[in-house]
């Protein structure tokens, strides 16, 4: 037999299987892709908070924090949302925040109980147009919040289980700016409980909003704190 025989006879490959239809595993979306104005809509009816949705009113500003899962890193990785209508339109302007004590004050804390680590829910009301510390434009307490408190000198926060103590009060938990000149990389000082912007032109731009808001409604802001986890756990169910 010859070459060219021997090949034709040799035995041709067993035909592949077709496999059935594989889903597409999508790549977890990164946080800044879940902020969108009716996700964050969607988890404040899930959580029963009221959520400002007026195209027919102006400005009627929802203000947003989103906490990062994390355990504290001292940089401004967490979110302040501001979520409105303008008509029909949804509008939503995003800033970089911390919602963290700094690993200064972590380490040394104020209060003999512990630096104060603000409790996510929502606080209506709960802030007006003021002074920080008198001395520039913020938005102050003016109504009781709820803190947990972080005591054991560490860098890292402790969040609290369920069963955790939590304080009720007025501690000057305000939503105030870092350094007034330049963009700051590193909370350390800059927060001991407070909300504090990363970026002090970010910062204007969030505080002429609210004096615009507060021509119309009156010097009076809702500030609701959300975590990525709850708003992950949310949208997967």
């Amino acid at each position: 037999m010859n070459l060219l025989a021997k090949l034709f006879l040799r035995k041709a490959p067993a035909p592949q299987k077709k496999l059935p239809n594989q889903p597409v595993t999508k790549s977890p979306q990164t946080l800044e892709e879940l902020l969108t104005f009716s996700n964050i809509k969607s988890v404040f009816e899930a959580k029963g908070y009221k959520f400002f949705d007026t195209p027919d009113r102006k400005l009627n500003l929802n203000l947003v924090g989103v906490r990062r899962d994390n355990e504290g890193t001292n940089t401004f990785d967490d979110y302040l949302l501001v979520l409105y209508r303008e008509e029909e339109l949804a509008v939503k302007s995003q800033y970089a925040i911390t919602t963290d004590p700094g690993k200064h004050w972590l380490e040394n804390p104020i209060n003999p109980k512990g630096t104060a680590v603000l409790v996510p829910g929502q606080y209506p009301g709960a802030w007006k147009l003021g002074k920080h510390q008198g001395k520039y434009n913020a938005l102050v307490q003016r109504k009781p919040v709820k803190v947990w408190r972080d005591n054991n000198k560490d860098s890292v926060i402790d969040y609290p289980y369920a069963h955790a103590q939590v304080s009720e009060g007025y501690f000057g938990i305000n939503i105030h700016r870092s350094n007034p000149y330049s963009k700051s990389y590193l909370v350390s000082k800059w927060s001991a409980g407070c909300q504090v912007f990363q970026a002090v032109d970010e910062y204007i731009g969030f505080i002429d909003l609210c004096k615009e808001s507060s021509a119309i409604y009156g010097n009076s802001f809702t500030y609701t704190l959300i975590t990525e986890k709850d708003l992950r756990k949310h949208l997967k169910d």
